[in-house]
């Protein structure tokens, strides 16, 4: 019996539940749907990156990817109407948007006779499993990690599909604008031969070199997490046992502990999670503005802001550390709301994940997770020079600025009249701002 495997955020063959369950029933016939919504959020970058992915996946599968461009609910019904399948294979979601939309494709299969089965997800432990011993969820990283790495989990065993042949019911991937971008190689080949390459040398230092962003300290490994390419228990069970690895698991925990924070929390996903902070005082006027559109073209005059932001806007991606370095400049420097800068972010990002993005967000700006954040303000002269004392990561973004001295290419204002004439002055004061941004958390908080 023909059945339907409706690829979402699992493009890959291997370790893949949603496949091996259609495998199971007979001939599969293998979709993805180009949903507008997601042509309408996301960014040129991350759209070249996904279309690339899914030519490597058809070519991986002999050409059978049928593609299909419209609403769900809509198209994945006219395929199973049009190759007499009886059942619909994907993976869960769980973010908003993918739950309301499954609901949608799933009554629509109904009633045309059509069964929709939810098998595996993006994660290792499906949001919305872990909770606290009365049945509450658990709101805190550090009691979730400790019961995450409790929970048992195995991997899809090997299949052969027999891949049906109906790719004349699906269209041309969409034409997108070319952009300048550096991606990273797409397709599973790419994805495990990045980690192979990375793990080998990169795992045992990870520790450490996971916040120099001068090094080749951390995985890359998120778009491909992103796009299910790879799945997170295919990295776990590849990691040693060492420090270097027990911290990377953690990180794979991260990622799961703010979507399981989305899963309970759904309003969460632009507003803010601690709802005592929707008072906290933020500038949105017409400098505030200026400000922003500064800060997204690079133009602060703080190099390791600057050098992050140059760094995602040319290959879709950056460094985790100075993530938090940019944030913090925005909402606490800056002093605009965190849903501007998580919104930017999600456009540039090929790695964008509405969950991790946004709880990151909230993270920083003291709006999260984090029940104590209102004196954490990040120093981006002191970041800087803690992170990348050799300033490798800045000379490689800002060639400017690359003739300084260790020391004044944190802070190239600090050389007065011999500072470059072709970098900006600092947008703001940080230390300054820093007492602001205190004064206005110190009222909230009450502290």
């Amino acid at each position: 019996m023909t059945s339907i495997w409706w690829i979402k955020r699992d493009l890959r063959l291997d370790d893949n539940a949603a496949l091996g369950a259609a495998s199971a029933d007979g001939p599969v016939v293998p979709v993805f749907v180009v949903d507008p919504i997601f042509l309408k959020h996301s960014g040129i970058p991350r759209l070249q990156f996904l279309f690339g992915t899914l030519r490597e996946l058809d070519a991986r599968m002999g050409g059978a990817l049928v593609i299909r461009v419209g609403d769900p609910a809509t198209e994945i019904a006219a395929v199973a109407q049009a190759v007499g399948a009886k059942t619909v294979f994907a993976h869960r979601d769980f973010v908003p948007y993918g739950q309301s939309r499954d609901i949608k494709v799933a009554a629509s299969l109904q009633s045309i006779g059509v069964h929709f089965v939810g098998a595996d997800s993006p994660y290792v432990v499906d949001p919305g499993t872990i909770r606290k011993d009365d049945g509450t969820p658990v709101r805190v990283f550090t009691p979730f990690f400790k019961r995450w790495q409790q929970v048992s989990w195995n991997s899809s065993p090997s299949y052969a599909p027999q891949w049906s042949n109906t790719t004349s019911l699906g269209v041309a991937l969409p034409e997108i604008a070319t952009t300048h971008a550096v991606l990273p190689g797409v397709g599973q080949g790419a994805a495990r031969e990045r980690w192979n390459e990375w793990s080998s040398h990169g795992l045992e230092e990870y520790k450490e070199a996971r916040n120099m962003p001068g090094v080749d300290g951390t995985s890359m490994m998120s778009p491909y997490l992103r796009f299910g390419v790879v799945h997170p228990r295919q990295l776990i069970t590849d990691l040693p046992g060492h420090s270097g690895a027990d911290v990377f698991r953690s990180e794979i925990a991260w990622r799961e502990f703010y979507a399981d924070v989305l899963f309970h929390r759904p309003d969460s996903m632009w507003k803010n999670l601690q709802t005592k902070m929707d008072i906290l005082p933020v500038d949105t006027d017409a400098a505030a503005q200026q400000r922003f559109a500064a800060w997204c073209e690079a133009r602060t005059g703080y190099p390791i802001v600057d050098a992050g932001m140059r760094q995602m806007l040319a290959i879709g991606w950056m460094h985790n550390r100075v993530r938090m370095i940019v944030a913090s400049f925005l909402v606490k420097d800056l002093h605009v709301p965190w849903q501007w800068g998580a919104r930017f972010f999600m456009k540039q990002l090929v790695d964008g994940d509405i969950a991790s993005n946004n709880h990151g967000w909230q993270w920083t700006a003291g709006t999260g997770t984090d029940a104590s954040p209102y004196f954490r303000v990040f120093n981006p002269f002191g970041q800087s020079a803690k992170f990348d004392p050799t300033g490798d990561y800045l000379r490689y973004w800002i060639p400017e600025i690359s003739d300084l001295d260790n020391e004044h290419i944190h802070a190239p204002w600090t050389l007065g009249l011999l500072a470059p004439t072709n970098y900006p002055a600092p947008l703001v004061d940080h230390a300054v701002e820093r007492e602001e941004a205190l004064a206005r958390y110190k009222a909230v908080s009450g502290k």
